[in-house]
């Protein structure tokens, strides 16, 4: 961790204006960015009073990305698509007491209840689309009516993100820069790779959690904790955000400014939550079926990392593992290894993670270690309960959850990307820890798309909209380093954002060469040659071959880990230090 010198710069000085630049610097601004920003927010007027729902600058914008999204039907599909299309038949064709019970898939039925109902909804458009789509053994059905119509659905359900952030603009102090931050997000990268090609539906359930920080905004904390407990109920996962809601609703809505318990408000904010668990799961529980359904939600047999390590401390220290074990020895360690931890961390597969040299991690040691974090960042936010500390609170909630916790998914990063997006105006300290996060948060992702046709898609789609977002915020909030230390740490931090072109020119010859060889040894030597595939890798064996192929993999995770784990010090820095 840097010296209390050296960490001055995360944080602008009490009382620093937020752009203390030079007029001579600003005019050496580059223009594009301020261009575009105003074109984006010229048709938003000054007063907010009777303005339609939706004003024709944002109106283009709608319909221009929904075309772009138009485009991608024909891309690349995860085996998520195949998932959602076996849920739609199971909550159609089967009856309530066989939903988290059918095995006919083995893409069985693993969110809550709240999620599967969405699917039985949207399984009644499917059946008069096509019959065949809600065929619980019509397996692996990909026909062009499946594909338009769950593509479709991804469309539609992202536009409760969408006026949540219209929304967000309307009650904003400065519209102009609350346009480019609900517009970054609205367009940002990781919703065109996770939803709109790989396939899921975290526009539509993000959007109910800007809702629900919406609602906070305005003062509404009981429509907040509502709004949450329902997005609990979509997907569980956003459990890591709930000590953030628990500790401020109850210090800034269930007690006085004295710490008294304001009975009716706490009984209030108890029945509404308690009402949604049960109506959620109440139907299953008259069934029996509380145990089964649980077991789906919370399967317990996976390992410390997924089969491609989510960038965050666990990788780094998966990556320590395998530098020890390779050069431990060779440089006189007496190291002990366990030989069935050799091969388990260097596949990539989906399982139990051993290592070979550092003793190995539990769940209960991720879970301790998470809690302990989280209950850093809560104890401040009990003594501040105020918007902007419950917003930074939540994003380090789950900031914590996706640094340390068990089995931690790539697509994670989006919990922690897009509530980071809301403070990256707050002044330059947060403006810097959100491109850090950012950038490698996105490029973490680009391993989702492995097909040669979406790589240009996922490389310019994130670089024409980097520059826009970061250009058009940056002179907003930017601030020169005023010492030595931080003109160090300025540089060191540009030259590591500087090192991801270099790392996927380097990634680009080695998923080349390694498919090259292979296809030489085989005899055949391939007319194009596509990289390594997240899915590929958790079937992977163990020969050389494939350890290689693992390399590109295992080498993108630490990078990325890298500027993760660094704005995750950044912030929560900040956090402690100045709110």
């Amino acid at each position: 961790m840097a010296t209390d010198e050296s960490v001055r710069h995360l944080v602008p000085p009490r009382g620093m204006p937020n752009s203390p630049i030079s007029s001579d610097n600003q005019q050496r601004k580059l223009s594009f960015s301020s261009t575009i920003s105003e074109r984006l927010v010229k048709d938003i007027p000054a007063e907010p009073k009777d303005e339609p729902l939706i004003l024709p600058g944002e109106r283009d914008i709608l319909v221009l990305s929904t075309l772009a999204k138009l485009l991608l039907f024909p891309s690349y599909r995860s085996t998520d698509f195949e998932v959602h299309r076996n849920w739609l038949a199971i909550t159609h064709s089967l009856p309530l007491v066989q939903w988290y019970r059918d095995t006919t898939s083995e893409w069985t039925l693993d969110y809550p209840p709240f999620f599967a109902h969405f699917e039985w909804f949207m399984s009644l458009f499917a059946a008069l689309v096509d019959s065949r789509i809600v065929e619980v053994k019509n397996l692996k059905y990909d026909a062009w009516s499946v594909v338009a119509f769950q593509r479709a659905t991804v469309i539609l359900t992202e536009l409760v993100m969408g006026f949540a952030l219209l929304r967000f603009i309307r009650g904003a102090a400065d519209r102009t820069t609350q346009t480019i931050v609900s517009l970054s997000l609205f367009l940002h990268p990781s919703f065109i790779i996770v939803d709109h090609i790989h396939f899921q539906y975290n526009g539509f359930m993000f959007g109910i959690l800007l809702w629900s920080i919406l609602m906070v905004r305005e003062g509404n904390k009981l429509l907040a904790g509502l709004l949450f407990a329902i997005l609990l109920n979509f997907k569980h996962l956003y459990m890591y955000l709930a000590p953030a809601y628990f500790v401020y609703l109850l210090r800034s809505y269930c007690l006085s400014p004295q710490g008294q318990l304001l009975v009716p408000k706490f009984v209030k904010l108890a029945t509404v939550v308690l009402s949604v668990f049960a109506v959620s799961f109440g139907p299953f529980a008259l069934l029996g079926q509380i145990p089964q359904v649980f077991s789906r939600l919370f399967p317990f047999t996976r390992g410390l990392n997924h089969a491609y390590w989510a960038p965050n401390a666990w990788a780094l220290v998966t990556a320590l593992d395998r530098v020890l074990l390779k050069y431990g020895r060779r440089f006189g360690f007496d190291l002990s290894i366990d030989t069935s931890g050799v091969a388990s961390t260097s596949r990539g597969l989906v399982g139990d993670t051993v290592f070979a040299v550092i003793p190995n991690v539990k769940p209960i040691h991720t879970f301790a270690i998470t809690v302990a974090f989280q209950m850093i960042f809560l104890v401040k936010l009990w003594r501040i309960p105020t918007y902007k500390s419950f917003v930074c609170a939540l994003t380090l909630c789950g900031y914590s959850s996706y640094m340390f916790g068990w089995h931690v998914h790539e697509k994670a990063v989006m919990m922690v990307l897009v509530p980071l997006s809301i403070l990256a105006t707050e002044n330059n300290a947060h403006f810097r820890t959100f491109v850090i996060a950012t950038i490698a948060g996105v490029f973490s992702l680009f391993p989702l798309l492995f097909t040669p046709q979406e790589t240009p898609i996922k490389l310019l789609y994130s670089v024409i909209w980097g520059i826009v977002t970061i250009f058009s915020l940056r002179k907003r909030v930017y601030e020169f380093p005023a010492t030595k230390l931080q003109v160090l740490l300025d540089l060191l931090e540009k030259a590591y954002l500087l090192g991801f072109p270099l790392l996927q020119m380097m990634l680009s010859v080695f998923h080349f060469a390694i498919q090259y060889w292979t296809s030489l040894t085989a005899n055949k030597i391939p007319t194009s040659v596509p990289p390594l595939s997240v899915d590929a890798v958790e079937g992977a064996g163990s020969s050389n071959v494939t350890q290689m192929e693992f390399l590109p993999l295992m080498v993108t995770s630490v990078y990325c880990a890298i500027g993760l784990c660094w704005a995750f010090i950044r912030l929560g820095w900040i956090y402690l230090w100045t709110y």
